[in-house]
Parts: C-alpha cells; sequence; structure tokens
C-alpha cells in the first residue's frame, strides 16, 4: 500500500516476489508504469474495499505513508483485512519518541520539522506506543519494531514488523 513510483515493487518482483501495488496518487502510478511496464501497479487507497478487488496477501508492505493519511484506523483495519491469516504487516513511517521530540525542541527545530506548510506532507506524527495502539486495535499481534537512520534515540524511522494469527 502506497508503491509511489515502483521501485521498491520492481525491486521485490526481481527477487521472486509476485507484487500487486497500488498508490493514491495517479501522477506516481503514471510514472511507475513507465519505468516498470511489467509490474501490476493500481491507482487505489488504503480506504477502498482492497480485498474485494485482490483478495488476501501472506505480506503486505507500506512504507512512508500512515503518517500522511487522515484516517490511520481504516488503513490498519484494510492492512489487516488484506493479510491471510498468519501474514505480516511492514509498514514504515518516520519515528517521534521523547528523546527526538525533546532535541527538536532544544535545537530549534520544531516549527521546521512539523511545518504545516508542506503541501501533501506529514500530518501524523508517530511513536512506538501510538502505532502500536493503532495496530494492535486493528487485530494484529506479535508487533516488533526497529529504528533506522542515526542514533535509536534520535531514529529517522521505524519499522514495524506484525502478525496476524
Amino acid at each position: 500500500m502506497g508503491c509511489g513510483n515502483g521501485s521498491v515493487a520492481n525491486a521485490l518482483h526481481q527477487r521472486g516476489f509476485e507484487v500487486q501495488g497500488i498508490d493514491y496518487s495517479e501522477s506516481g502510478i503514471r510514472v511507475a508504469r513507465e519505468h516498470y511496464p511489467h509490474l501490476k501497479l493500481d491507482v487505489g487507497s488504503a480506504y477502498d474495499d482492497l480485498v474485494g478487488k485482490y483478495g488476501k496477501f501472506p505480506l503486505l508492505l507500506s512504507l512512508e505513508v500512515v503518517e500522511h493519511l487522515f484516517f490511520p484506523r481504516k488503513f490498519a483495519k484494510s492492512a489487516f483485512d488484506l493479510l491471510e491469516d498468519g501474514g505480516t504487516a511492514i509498514i514504515s513511517t518516520p519515528y517521534h519518541g521523547y528523546w527526538k521530540n525533546l532535541a527538536l525542541a532544544l535545537s530549534g527545530k520544531m516549527d521546521a520539522h512539523f511545518t504545516a506548510l508542506w503541501d501533501g506532507g506529514h500530518i501524523k506524527f508517530w511513536s512506538a506506543e501510538t502505532m502500536t495502539t493503532l495496530l494492535t486495535e486493528a487485530g494484529f499481534d506479535e508487533i516488533r519494531f526497529y529504528r533506522a537512520g542515526r542514533i535509536p534515540a534520535l531514529a529517522k524511522s521505524m519499522i514495524v514488523v506484525a502478525h496476524k494469527r
């Protein structure tokens, strides 16, 4: 969910995965289809009936999407519903924890980081606690976190691995 320009979908395809990608951006899908015409990529949203259109999958990948959504609970429910029993969701989003937010405040960079002037930008800011709540409410379990970029307390992103039992 959120295949963007298709580069990650193509990398997975090259490694033998059967891939179905969706993205809300019509221009993004147009670019992705131009570069990767062999892939199944469609305009779509986490708010659509994706199971009705595509069925269920053993793995769902959504990179840097959930922070852009007005209705993250609908996203999490859609992700859960798209997975087969025993399936795994891998979700990444910028990390926002206490120490990172404190560092932003002390450095005077809060306003630039949380700018309201970025058209189409981030509207939700996730910590491990809030992401755990979101995914648990949707039915996921065995939720694990990995941080990426910088030292862990100031990580750029967190990668969440959650399972549907």
